[in-house]
């Protein structure tokens, strides 16, 4: 008889392309403003909270913004669930994602992240694996 393991089930590092969807100074959305995501995914596409833990390092960040250096940092979580984006040391800088452990990432999703203490919807354009 042949034992079933859990690999199946074992998130994978996915690159996960955010861009700026439509709002009401961006009526056709702006491919130029959004996030590149190094992330560990689950079969079913959210976020994997046990693989995170054990490869924090690998899970970054990258904002981008016409005019604006990019920002490098980690995707990081809270004690009680909830993930945020962490440029540097501190809270100051933080964005925090709008219920992201429940979203799921593949193409044509959206996903909503307060940026600025504003918060913004961004559409998955792109989900691979790393």
């Amino acid at each position: 008889m042949m034992k079933i393991t859990t690999a199946e089930h074992k998130a994978r590092l996915s690159h996960v392309r955010l861009e700026l969807a439509r709002e009401k100074d961006h009526p056709e959305g702006d491919r130029t403003i959004g996030y590149d995501l190094v992330v560990p995914l689950a079969s079913d596409g959210r976020l994997d909270p046990a693989a995170w833990k054990k490869g924090q390092t690998a899970c970054r960040v990258r904002r981008f913004r016409p005019g604006e250096e990019d920002r490098i940092g980690h995707l990081r979580r809270k004690p009680g669930g909830q993930w945020f984006f962490d440029y540097v040391e501190g809270e100051e800088d933080d964005e925090i994602g709008f219920r992201l452990g429940e979203e799921h990432f593949a193409a044509g999703e959206y996903v909503s992240i307060r940026s600025d203490g504003v918060m913004h919807t961004y559409q998955v354009k792109l989900v691979e694996a790393v």
